[in-house]
């Protein structure tokens, strides 16, 4: 949960509805993983559908139009040079969006202002196939970046979580994400979303001060969207940083405090990396607003906190004393109930040679009341 100061979509909260929702009943909301490829569970553990069967099976409802907000593109391994053949998968999902143009399906990819490090052949190929790309220059909008992975399809079905478009994001890394499909309601909320940075991709473009109208929200924190979600009834809502929040948008450090705030039996915590600080800004400043949060509910409500977070090549060492700053909550003479766990996924030699891979990339929040399922790290507010 370091600050990773990214003007962002920060994630979808469902919550149970106290009421009676009678909508359409079929709105359907999938949990979607990525299991690095020859990493196992135990028997009973239950499999979700994949991100790439997701994506496919999306690609395959799309007749209209699809909209990508994306951090960066690498879908085939050509930036690794590993001749690695799991990533056939990423290269099928670029085939598959190559072919949408052409049957008259309009395409608008959204996307962060890329680092020289990154290829753009991607990015290069799907405007030549008849795709729009938008360059979204967040560095020099909000010194950020454009982390957002979501997808809209037809203005009917969205996908949002933590995988990037990137081939690792499918075989190669553990990744959380939610897919909605059937719920116009929510897939317009967020295709607000994606017009802001539509327009904010235009070349020279500033933002707004306010936001015009049209890019704002009726559900928010204080009035979520009342549906029926898997026969369920569910309260559902979208936050947003402040930079993009137009007229009734809950920013996203007030939903993760809010779903904090709220719980009375667990709070269960997954993210990719913790730290109660400011992560990619310089100088780095102390940030501990949900790191007190979550103190704040064990201590003062005896709420169980558990957190998961990954420990990798790529961790940062000055995560670990704050890790067993939290876990020393409890001890052999409190009450306490505060567990906190390392996810390291088990990786080969061979495996090893491919960079940024074998990671838990998860950034979710369950308590007995909500689930929140987010594309990145959480921390500070951009700076000003």
């Amino acid at each position: 949960m370091g600050g990773e100061h990214s003007p962002e979509i920060l994630g979808i909260l469902v919550l149970q509805s106290p009421v009676p929702v009678m909508l359409n009943f079929r709105h359907r909301i999938v949990l979607v993983e990525s299991i690095p490829e020859r990493t196992t569970f135990s028997d009973s553990s239950v499999p979700n559908p994949s991100t790439f069967s997701t994506w496919m099976n999306l690609l395959g409802t799309v007749t209209r139009g699809l909209d990508i907000a994306s951090f960066y593109w690498t879908m085939t391994n050509e930036d690794t040079r590993t001749h690695e053949p799991s990533a056939i998968q990423g290269e099928q999902i670029l085939e598959e969006l190559l072919q949408l143009s052409q049957h008259g399906i309009t395409v608008r990819i959204a996307v962060s202002c890329p680092l020289a490090k990154l290829p753009l052949n991607d990015l290069q190929a799907l405007e030549w196939s008849g795709a729009v790309v938008h360059t979204v220059d967040m560095p020099r909008l909000t010194a950020g970046a454009l982390h957002t992975k979501f997808w809209l399809v037809d203005g009917t079905h969205l996908y949002v979580g933590s995988a990037n478009m990137d081939w690792r994001s499918l075989t190669q890394v553990k990744e959380l994400s939610a897919a909605v499909y059937n719920c116009s309601c929510l897939a317009k909320d967020l295709g607000n979303i994606f017009e802001a940075y539509w327009a904010l991709g235009i070349p020279g473009a500033s933002i707004p001060v306010p936001w015009l109208a049209n890019y704002s929200t009726t559900f928010n924190m204080e009035m979520p969207s009342e549906l029926k979600h898997n026969d369920t009834d569910a309260a559902v809502y979208s936050s947003s940083p402040p930079a993009l929040c137009a007229a009734g948008w809950t920013q996203g450090l007030g939903t993760l405090l809010s779903v904090i705030n709220a719980a009375e039996d667990f709070v269960d915590v997954t993210v990719m990396s913790y730290l109660p600080t400011t992560e990619f800004s310089h100088p780095q400043r102390f940030w501990p607003a949900i790191d007190n949060w979550l103190r704040k509910a064990v201590f003062e409500r005896q709420v169980k906190v558990w957190l998961l977070t990954d420990c990798w090549q790529h961790s940062q060492v000055t995560m670990f004393p704050f890790l067993k700053s939290l876990a020393a909550v409890a001890n052999n003479r409190t009450r306490y109930s505060m567990e906190v766990w390392l996810f390291m996924v088990p990786v080969s030699a061979v495996q090893a040679q491919i960079p940024y891979a074998w990671v838990n990339c998860n950034k979710c929040m369950v308590t007995e009341k909500a689930a929140y399922i987010g594309e990145c790290g959480v921390g500070g507010p951009p700076p000003r």
